[in-house]
């Protein structure tokens, strides 16, 4: 990899980082799931008028969606709008890469390295430490929704290996057809249209602002020119050559966290930080051949 993909590839892992900022300014505005569910038909829309529909069996194109959309999305944005530290968050949702392994060696009968079940065992010991400290301080759901946020993310990992999408993009751009509707019908069900309503009404506030502000750095920063950039990149490189690199994006995260929100991670989660990282690495890089669908995992929404 050239000088000027390492730069793009750090720059990607730059703007996932803060997207996770982005996410905490946009929901002190928008209710969580009305978050997730705005997100989608702004590149949905485009997205069938101008781009081919990739040529994949609906199942695992609807399976992506939900999974990598709808699940991941509602799940992180509620942990986070009830009490989840935004650098927190983007540390732990790097569980999806050992999820998907383990996914992969369930549903897949992928066989497992020794080193990647080493990295597993890391990562989860890790998350572990992670969730005990803040059960300790009654903080513990949040940390939970996080990981089942993973989890699904990791579920949407396994329809896209099984999706065998010719053009990555293309498949990702589509999946955002999936989230929409279920999303709209959650945030009716659970936070209800007068709560949609009114942070509808009040967009010219400056609570407002700071929410589209956010809202509008999710959709063009964190999805389209990251996951343009990310895709060209596993285009050009091995994807063992590009995957470690979004490592950075939990310490962009919690780095950016800590500068602007004033976060102060305890020094427990911090090491145990440091144990899911390195486990995520370990997991993530085989001896031999290295796993695109690892690469997807560690990839960030």
């Amino acid at each position: 990899m050239g000088a000027r993909d390492r730069l793009l590839a750090v720059f990607v892992a730059v703007l996932w980082g803060c997207n996770f900022l982005a996410v905490h300014y946009a929901l002190g505005h928008f209710p969580p799931l009305f978050t997730g569910a705005l997100r989608f038909p702004v590149i949905a829309i485009p997205t069938v008028l101008f781009v081919p529909r990739p040529k994949v069996k609906l199942r695992w194109l609807i399976g992506f969606g939900l999974g990598f959309g709808t699940g991941q999305f509602a799940l992180l944005f509620i942990a986070m709008n009830i009490g989840m530290p935004t650098g927190l968050a983007s540390l732990v949702l790097q569980a999806s890469a050992p999820f998907t392994v383990l996914l992969g060696s369930v549903l897949l009968r992928e066989r497992l390295s020794r080193r990647q079940l080493a990295g597993i065992v890391l990562a989860v010991g890790g998350m572990a430490v992670i969730a005990w400290h803040q059960a300790e301080h009654a903080v513990l759901l949040p940390v939970v929704l996080t990981l089942l946020a993973a989890l699904s993310w990791a579920v949407g990992n396994i329809c896209a290996r099984q999706a065998r999408a010719e053009n990555g993009l293309h498949f990702t751009l589509w999946m955002s057809v999936v989230p929409p509707l279920p999303m709209f019908v959650l945030s009716l069900v659970f936070e209800g249209p007068a709560a949609d309503w009114h942070a509808l009404a009040t967009l010219n506030t400056t609570g407002g602002w700071i929410g589209i502000a956010g809202f509008a750095y999710i959709v063009v920063f964190g999805t389209l020119v990251g996951s343009g950039i990310w895709t060209t990149l596993m285009r050009r490189h091995p994807a063992g050559v590009v995957a470690p690199f979004s490592l950075l994006v939990p310490v962009v995260g919690m780095s950016a966290s800590f500068l602007l929100l004033a976060e102060r991670p305890a020094l427990v989660e911090v090491l145990a930080g440091l144990v899911v990282v390195g486990g995520v690495l370990l997991g993530s890089l085989p001896k031999r051949q290295r796993s695109a669908d690892v690469a997807l995992a560690a990839s960030s929404s």
